[in-house]
């Protein structure tokens, strides 16, 4: 009986520190509009589409650590590039994330700030690329509300800024660029 007593104790002790653990962890995906706040050269980016998934650990009661990948194309109908072209930025994200109740309501405020160590590929209308930047550092800030559907499960609209700044070659001829953008959309998060 003794012996049946701990296993239960201990079994109680893990399974407690496990569920304490769990619920430190989320997935985010993602998806959403941009819209550049700058010519990319001469190329009018105007509006385009993205979608990023992260990982995040909690690691005080509201502020997170996240890490993950991301995409967004822009299609340019006339650019220094050529006609039709797509510019797509691709690459890592990392940062931080305050998330905090508003009031006494179930709906939280975020903020997040981070870097991202993306690229930029220009891609013709056959998918080919045709000019790569090679990855480099950018920043991003945004904002929103978390709003939980269950204990495991929210939905997240934000609206965020990222910035990049690379050179992309073309015909021998380096162009510097900055892809700056808004981006509004929609996060579903599991907590893990």
């Amino acid at each position: 009986m003794k012996k049946l007593t701990k296993i239960i104790i201990v079994m109680i002790i893990v399974t407690s520190s496990l569920m304490q653990a769990q619920n430190k962890w989320s997935f985010e995906l993602k998806s959403g509009l941009a819209y550049a706040t700058k010519d990319l050269g001469d190329a009018d980016l105007g509006m385009g589409i993205g979608f990023e998934g992260t990982f995040a650990y909690r690691f005080m009661p509201h502020l997170s650590a996240y890490a993950g990948w991301g995409w967004n194309q822009f299609n340019v109908k006339k650019s220094f590039a050529g006609s039709d072209m797509d510019f797509e930025e691709t690459g890592y994200t990392l940062g931080l994330k305050f998330i905090h109740p508003i009031g006494e309501s179930n709906i939280n405020y975020l903020v997040q700030a981070g870097a991202v160590f993306n690229h930029i590929e220009v891609e013709d209308n056959k998918g080919d690329i045709i000019s790569d930047s090679g990855h480099g550092v950018g920043w991003q800030v945004g904002a929103g509300l978390s709003i939980p559907v269950s204990n495991a499960l929210a939905i997240s609209p934000t609206l965020s800024y990222r910035t990049l700044s690379r050179d992309l070659e073309f015909a021998n001829v380096k162009t510097s660029v900055d892809q700056n953008y808004l981006s509004i959309g929609v996060g579903l998060s599991w907590i893990l």
